[in-house]
């Protein structure tokens, strides 16, 4: 025996009896229509749905378009189920036909849930996509500027008519980027008081934002709206979180008679956007400010440009062991002396390591040693401390140096020379000849005692005195690349180059060394040269320099302790 609800029947049910009591106290709305498009019955529930008694009226008066399109298409068109709105509300119609004569029964399921539900799923869906597309393009550039830029035009396509965004207050002005939906970033700088803003003071400080319905749009300043925009009908205002400090501020405005005034769940959007972008601006800002330091730091490691000091030509190079680093654990400095007629003080070291760890130490070595320039005349003096203030320091690393004090006696230079652990430096005579200096010591900062012995050398006009580091003859490479660039090519190289400017020595060292090496690993490369120019000196300026108390003099060795290794006619070419 069917049940009452059997009887009604219900969507889909297939073709209902209409007239009973249980089919017009259904819950669904329900219509039959004739086929003269008429509707000749309904229940309750439709007649409180369309307002009023539909029985006997056609049904183009009763339900809305979209559904007597359904109902005109034809029988074969109206298998399917169709959907669409009736006042404010969503429902989906259902169609039967009844076995008798052959009318059209139309069932409305209320499907406003369903509808709301799959529209706030797309919309979190777009949103969530929507921010993955923000934080990916704000992350992939650690540029203010082009973060600020990004910020603005994401905001004004997608959140706002337009966009401003207002970095902190520098001094009495605000640096901003505005965005009109559709346009370019521009890039702003306003002199006004961000107070003029309702929430814009409070949010430059990282405080919670205002709701929009508190800001009057009436009462932004004519900076804050883009040329030509129109009439603001509404106004959201939110900070730009960062890291530790706020980044900055987000205001966004929409135009009367638009998309309407900014929801609660609009603003809340606003601010999750407005998170991601504070934190790609606040990482930008961070770099910027890193990379700031660390080219002011690594301006004092790198080594100095070189020029003619006092009548004598000073020239020096280095490559780092990494070609992306800028400074590493060789290095070369040129003292001037501090008068006329005193020598100047040239050094070139070694750092254990490679790195910015070995240049840190570099750094400290550099200035360790600028410190007691007053005793620059004592080699053994300023050594010794040297090493006392690196065995006293946390660095567990050692260096070796080469100390030379040169002085130009009229067309000749004079040269005395102290090796502390560090290879003996080489003279190119005017014939070609080389010439290695019998100096020799002990490393610094690895023992308490330093021992070291200065030699004194001359150069004539065109001779030149080279220091080098072991990165040059311990370079690997050749046809097999395993082989050291080695002391004997060295040498073979600077017996070439007699005669040779200071300059040229230098870059013909390292372009050979560069060339043995090819692409392979190596360590740090430094080179300085020392030359008694061919020509006459000139006048030299007078360079101060501070000195505290007495210089102490040492007896000069004769230059004949530098003995030959190789003349003209002995030096040849480059052999692997």
């Amino acid at each position: 025996m069917a049940t009452s609800t059997q009887q009604a029947g219900t969507p889909g049910s297939g073709a209902p009896r209409t007239d009973d009591g249980a089919w017009r106290c259904a819950p669904y709305p329900a219509l039959v229509v004739d086929d003269r498009d008429t509707v000749r019955r309904a229940n309750d529930a439709a007649e409180a749905l369309f307002d009023g008694t539909c029985a006997g009226r056609p049904l183009a008066e009763v339900v809305p378009d979209w559904l007597l399109r359904a109902h005109l298409a034809g029988p074969g068109a109206r298998a399917e189920a169709v959907r669409g709105p009736v006042g404010d509300r969503t429902f989906e119609a259902h169609p039967s036909t009844t076995d008798a004569d052959g009318s059209v029964v139309w069932w409305l399921v209320d499907d406003t849930d369903q509808v709301l539900a799959q529209r706030a799923l797309r919309l979190e869906r777009e949103r969530t996509a929507f921010l993955t597309q923000a934080s990916n393009r704000l992350l992939s550039s650690l540029n203010l500027d082009r973060c600020m830029d990004a910020t603005a035009q994401l905001a004004a396509e997608h959140l706002a008519d337009a966009a401003l965004v207002v970095a902190p207050v520098s001094g009495h002005r605000l640096p901003a980027v505005e965005c009109v939906r559709g346009g370019s970033p521009v890039r702003t700088l306003q002199i006004a008081d961000p107070h003029e803003v309702p929430g814009l003071g409070e949010a430059l400080q990282g405080f919670p934002p205002v709701p929009s319905r508190w800001i009057d749009p009436a009462a932004a300043p004519g900076w804050v709206v883009p040329e030509g925009f129109g009439e603001v009908g509404s106004i959201v205002v939110t900070p730009l979180p960062g890291h530790g400090v706020p980044a900055g501020a987000l205001i966004l405005l929409r135009r009367t008679g638009g998309s309407g005034a900014f929801s609660e769940e609009e603003e809340v959007f606003a601010r999750l956007f407005a998170s991601r972008a504070g934190a790609a601006m606040s990482a930008a800002r961070l770099y910027a400010e890193q990379s700031a330091i660390t080219e002011t730091l690594m301006r004092e490691l790198l080594p100095p440009v070189l020029h003619q000091v006092a009548g004598m030509e000073f020239a020096g190079g280095y490559r780092p062991s990494q070609d992306t680093e800028r400074v590493g654990g060789d290095f070369y400095d040129v003292h001037p002396a501090a008068g006329e007629g005193e020598a100047s003080l040239a050094v070139l070291g070694d750092v254990c390591g490679k790195g910015l760890d070995a240049a840190v130490l570099t750094g400290k070595i550099r200035n360790t040693l600028h410190a007691l320039l007053p005793m620059a005349d004592d080699h053994q003096r300023v050594i010794d401390l040297l090493n006392g203030a690196l065995l006293n320091s946390h660095h567990a690393r050692f260096a070796t140096l080469v100390l030379a004090s040169a002085v130009r006696e009229e067309e000749s230079v004079r040269l005395r020379l102290s090796s502390a652990g560090h290879a003996a430096p080489l003279l190119v005579r005017a014939d070609g000849t080389v010439e290695e200096v019998g100096t020799s010591g002990t490393l610094v900062g690895a023992m308490p005692r330093v021992p070291t012995r200065t030699v004194g050398a001359t150069l004539a006009p065109g001779e030149s005195c080279v220091l080098y580091t072991d990165g040059i003859t311990e370079a690997r490479g050749g046809p097999l690349g395993d082989a050291m660039f080695g002391e004997d090519r060295l040498k073979a190289a600077l017996a070439e180059c007699a005669g040779m400017p200071a300059e040229a020595i230098v870059e013909r060292v390292q372009m050979l060394a560069s060339q043995w090496v090819g692409g392979g690993r190596h360590d740090d490369m430094a080179v300085l040269v020392i030359s008694a120019p061919k020509t006459a000196p000139q006048a030299a300026p007078r360079v101060a320099r501070q000195s505290t108390g007495a210089r102490t003099s040492e007896s000069e060795p004769s230059s004949k302790t530098a003995r030959p290794l190789m003349n003209s006619r002995t030096r040849g070419r480059l052999s692997a």
